[in-house]
This record gives structure tokens, sequence and C-alpha cells, in this order.
């Protein structure tokens, strides 16, 4: 099987169905925020962080939660916690500790009744588990035609497109061009 043109349009019906308007109440919930911590375990966490690297480059105070150099949450800072089920302990945990603090919430996930979903200010869902896994095993399911990305991935790849598009729409909200990004870019 070619797995490109699939795993290309399974990503794209994902992104596709990506809410417009949770898309613009993140993107005015970011602009508004003073700081933003940002928080995800395993490779969602690498997704996360990758956002945050962006964030900074957009001139925006960017924290990543579990670093020893990361201050303490403030009123009115965001917390941007990605978790495709929404479960996730260490995620939820820190949520409930950010909204103890005054902080808000931008769930990332793809299960809106979660408990991380329940206790944002704003969720943005990433439908990627929409295909119901009614066959359980990869190989089972690749050998019936039906494969999915394993272990999340479909969630991971679709949340960095997000991410990448909401960089873009900072980028015209903020009237920051590439080149002055680049300026702030690490160089060390």
């Amino acid at each position: 099987m070619n797995y490109y043109p699939y795993l290309l349009n399974k990503i794209k019906q994902v992104t596709d169905e990506i809410s417009k308007k949770d898309f613009d109440n993140f993107i005015n919930l970011i602009i508004k925020t003073p700081r933003i911590y940002i928080i995800g375990a395993g490779r969602s966490g690498l997704v996360s962080k990758a956002f945050g690297m962006r964030l900074v480059h957009l001139k925006k105070k960017v924290f990543i939660v579990g670093e020893t150099i990361t201050p303490s949450m403030r009123r009115g800072d965001t917390l941007v916690a990605v978790s495709g089920s929404g479960k996730t302990t260490w995620v939820v945990e820190t949520a409930k500790a950010s909204k103890c603090l005054g902080g808000k919430v931008a769930a990332i996930t793809w299960d809106t009744k979660s408990e991380l979903a329940n206790l944002a200010d704003i969720v943005v869902q990433i439908p990627s588990e929409a295909v119901p896994r009614k066959i359980s095993g990869y190989t089972t399911r690749e050998l019936m035609g039906i494969p999915l990305p394993p272990l999340g991935s479909l969630f991971e790849i679709s949340t960095l497109i997000f991410f990448e598009a909401c960089v873009l729409e900072l980028m015209s909200r903020l009237g920051i061009e590439e080149e002055e990004m680049k300026k702030i870019h690490a160089n060390l």
C-alpha cells in the first residue's frame, strides 16, 4: 500500500473538521494572554514545544511546564494543554492547578467530553479519533485495508498543522514578518 496519499488524506480530513470558531477563540486568547505555559506529554509534548518556540519568535512570553527555569503562573496567564485523550494525568493535574491559580486553560484534544476539556476555558477539538477502532490490532486493520496511524500519530500530526496555521494567523494579526522572527530564533 502507498501510505503517503493515505496519510495525507487522513490528515486533511481531520484538519478540515477543526472548528473555525475554536480556531478564532484560541488565537484571540493567545493574543490577549500576557504569559503562556505549554504542556503535553510524550509526542504531544514535542508538538507543544514546537508551538511554544514559534510563539517566542512571535514575541510572546512562553514557558514549558516542567522545565527548571519555568516561573510561577500568575492570574490571567494561560496554559495550553495538549492531550489527545484528555486524560493524561500530568496534563490534567496541571490544568487543575492552573485553574486554582487563576489561569485560563486552552485544551487541545480529540475528546471534548474528557476531564481536560471539562476543565478548559477553550477547547479545540482535533477530531483525529473520529474513526472508531472497531477492529483492534494495527496489523489486522492494515490487512483488512483500514490502517490508522498508530498510537495517536494522527492527532499529533494534525495538532502540529493546527499550530502552524495558528502561527500564520498570529503573524498576520500581530504584523510580524518572518525576517523579524528570524532575529529572535535561537543562535546558540
